[in-house]
């Protein structure tokens, strides 16, 4: 490795040179390891259900479904718990916050791990997919090889964009997307380097898996277009319900997993509770174990009934919800995919039974649904529309699946102000949706900053009294008081235009600015800035809520900065301190 290392050395190779191998390296190993990955799944799947059955059939009959999903929560459970609890859920928010937080580092032990883990969570019955867990795999193995060359942390950042980019191409067959998935969830920008670099792994990957694996097929067969431009209201409306099923899913998804973390219950025996619940799920409901690939097929070629259709839309989010919040490895992309198929598909029915001369089959309406789902969920809607291009290699139904996917976006962001990846985080006080700075500023509140001891003017001294008090003191405004209350605000503008127009005798009272904008102890720092830049004034005073004549202190513009400024330096403090502990 160290021969290898200085046969690449930065210092004998230039640097474009050898980021273009570094992004061809990263896209091989992840392309290899996504190939592995699939292949261990289908090894589990086959080891579970037909070893299942051989073993406990005989008894069971088809009852040994149920135990299923509940020794691979055995088996999951102590595997995360002990090597790599990142492992846990669905990956994509930790390698968000590697990128965020930790300058692209990310444990090698993630990528054997949370392969492992995944693999036997789907291959028992969970149900959850497999993006998740190649994006962390491949982000993983992008992160490593940064970290063995020694790159800076912007360089690891575009190699993990690299792995997550490969990792998408090689297990979706869906190399376009990958590269704006990276772009869109996982790194949120756009440069040409690091865009042409991403593009290189993941056509690289893609490259490969197509050899060894998916050839020139589509992950699913469709062949829809649209029949009548009348029709495109009906998908809007698709994209408004998806919007709001989105909110939903990530709601309840969350509501489950905040539910098992209060449970009184060993970490590691979670996924196995979990497990068991899914098997009994499953005992009705067959379609939800594993992926549902099958399950989706069936709804984009219109073969499922209307009741069976509305049960799954809901039961899958049940399973997905449990094998996830319960400590799982898994994905959410598929299951979004899944419950958007159902959910397309209902609508397609009643569509079709009510203006049957302008729709389309009730599978069309499936196949957007399923983009529409996860835009919402994933505020995603290029890597949405893009993937369901190349998973299926049908472009035709082009302008249902935009009109869906952007009106499912808007509805969902409307309705809620976080993706189910960044809720994950948000919930560890990760802001990403929002930014470090702005997520700082919330963080304060008016009290946290403001000076309490307030230098006031009264409201009887007149203009050339108050223009001495203004050329002693280093302030350019002072709140007024009359008889202990807040009456107004001067400012040393104020005074000089009443000295220039010969007013001197005037009493501060008289000419001062009535018309006050205040702010509260208890509001955040956010909404003070808004009223700063209402009327472009550099103070508030800050007020007693209850009686707005009460002063508790004055807001400026230099308080909101040295607080900004030192909880700053204190989130720099904390990201190198999460770093050094993870590495220990």
């Amino acid at each position: 490795m160290n021969t290898l290392r200085r046969v690449l050395d930065k210092s004998f190779v230039p640097e474009n040179n050898f980021l273009v191998l570094m992004a061809v390296g990263v896209g091989i190993g992840a392309a290899l390891l996504g190939l592995i990955f699939r292949y261990t799944i289908d090894l589990f799947t086959e080891c579970f259900f037909s070893g299942g059955r051989f073993v406990f059939g005989g008894f069971l009959n088809d009852y040994y479904i149920v135990l299923l999903p509940f020794i691979g929560g055995l088996l999951v459970g102590p595997l995360i718990y002990f090597c790599a609890k990142e492992a846990k859920g669905h990956g994509v928010p930790e390698v968000m916050a590697a990128v965020a937080v930790k300058g692209g580092k990310i444990r090698p032990r993630i990528v054997l791990v949370k392969c492992l883990a995944s693999a036997l969570t789907i291959g028992s019955g969970g149900s959850a997919g497999a993006e998740g867990p190649i994006v962390q795999i491949g982000s993983g193995f992008g992160s490593t090889i940064a970290q063995v060359f020694h790159l800076s942390e912007e360089r690891m950042k575009t190699l993990v964009c690299c792995g997550a980019a490969a990792g998408i191409a090689t297990v979706f067959n869906a190399p376009i997307a990958g590269v704006f998935f990276a772009l869109e969830v996982i790194s949120g920008q756009f440069s040409t380097s690091f865009f042409s670099l991403t593009v290189l792994s993941s056509v690289t990957a893609s490259v490969i898996a197509r050899a060894v694996w998916w050839g020139n097929s589509a992950v699913f067969a469709a062949d829809y277009s649209l029949v009548d431009y009348r029709e495109i209201f009906i998908y809007v409306v698709l994209g408004m319900l998806a919007g709001i099923f989105a909110v939903f899913e990530i709601k309840f998804m969350y509501y489950i997993e905040h539910f098992f973390e209060r449970l009184n219950l060993r970490e590691y025996f979670k996924p196995a509770l979990g497990g068991l619940l899914v098997g009994l799920i499953g005992l009705q409901f067959p379609e939800i174990l594993g992926t549902g690939y099958g399950p989706i097929q069936a709804a984009l070629a219109g073969k499922l009934a209307f009741w069976l259709l509305a049960a799954l839309v809901f039961v899958k989010l049940l399973a997905v919800s449990l094998t996830l919040g319960s400590g799982g490895s898994g994905g959410v992309f598929a299951p979004s995919l899944f419950m958007g198929a159902m959910l397309g598909g209902m609508v397609g029915i009643i569509a079709n039974s009510i203006f049957p001369q302008i729709t389309a089959n009730p599978g069309a309406y499936a196949l957007v649904g399923m983009g529409a789902v996860f835009a919402g969920a994933a505020r995603a809607p290029i890597t949405s529309m893009i993937m369901l291009f190349e998973m299926t290699n049908d472009y035709r139904i082009i302008l249902p699946l935009m009109g869906a996917c952007v009106t499912s976006y808007i509805v969902a962001n409307h309705l809620f102000g976080e993706s189910i990846y960044t809720l994950k985080l948000k919930r560890r006080g990760i802001n990403l949706r929002q930014g470090i700075e702005k997520g700082i500023i919330e963080s304060l509140s008016v009290a946290d900053v403001m000076t309490k001891e307030v230098e006031t003017a009264s409201a009887n001294i007149n203009v050339s009294e108050m223009n001495r008090v203004f050329e002693r003191s280093r302030h350019m405004g002072f709140p007024v008081l009359q008889e202990g209350q807040l009456v107004g605000i001067i400012t040393y503008l104020d005074i000089r235009k009443a000295h220039d127009q010969g007013l001197d005798n005037k009493t501060v009272g008289e000419i001062m600015n009535t018309e006050l904008m205040v702010t509260f102890p208890d509001e955040n720092l956010s909404e003070a800035l808004k009223k700063f830049g209402l009327r472009g004034i550099g103070r508030l005073p800050v007020v007693d809520r209850n009686n707005h004549a009460k002063i508790e202190g004055i807001l400026t513009r230099t308080d909101i900065i040295r607080a900004y400024n030192k909880r700053l330096l204190k989130t720099e403090i904390a990201k190198t301190e999460i770093v050094k502990t993870e590495d220990d």
